[in-house]
């Protein structure tokens, strides 16, 4: 059976703000609004993108991490950079919270759930914390997007002429 043009159209811009949010978590946000999706619709979707990556890389984030960690080694390159200091630092600091706190916003959801997977928090913190992450940050951000984005448009056309 196949779907009607209209039906298609709709699946496509859901699957589209599903599919980015798993990626990149801003990208959920910005498409939803793009596609003219209402605030709820988005704000749902980015959460069970970023939750279907969770899911999916906590359950084989240890085989990735030793992956990552074996092609590393292959290429020579140093095992602790900035960006890996950083990264320890936090996690020292404020462990799965901290991490899953700052997914969204500066980590991707794939690289945030490989981080605290390879740290060896247990599958159901990550979850936990990643949730409640999500849906803090997908409300804040799809906010900022449908209220300010019109300004941000405006500001666009008013410094291309």
């Amino acid at each position: 059976m196949l779907l009607s043009p209209v039906v298609f159209v709709e699946v496509l811009k859901y699957l589209s703000v599903y599919l980015m949010s798993m990626v990149k978590f801003i990208g959920g946000p910005l498409t939803g609004v793009s596609l003219g999706l209402s605030y709820p619709e988005t704000v749902l979707l980015t959460v069970a993108g970023m939750m279907t990556s969770v899911t999916i890389f906590s359950t084989i984030g240890k085989a990735v991490a030793k992956w990552i960690s074996q092609r590393r080694r292959a290429k020579q390159k140093p095992v602790f950079s900035k960006r890996t200091r950083r990264i320890i630092r936090v996690w020292q600091h404020f462990g799965v919270p901290g991490v899953a706190f700052l997914t969204p916003v500066i980590f991707t959801p794939i690289f945030g759930t490989l981080v605290v997977a390879l740290f060896g928090a247990p599958r159901k913190n990550i979850f936990l914390h990643m949730l409640w992450s999500s849906i803090f940050w997908s409300s804040v951000l799809n906010l900022m997007v449908f209220e300010f984005g019109h300004m941000a448009e405006h500001l666009l056309l008013h410094i291309k002429l």
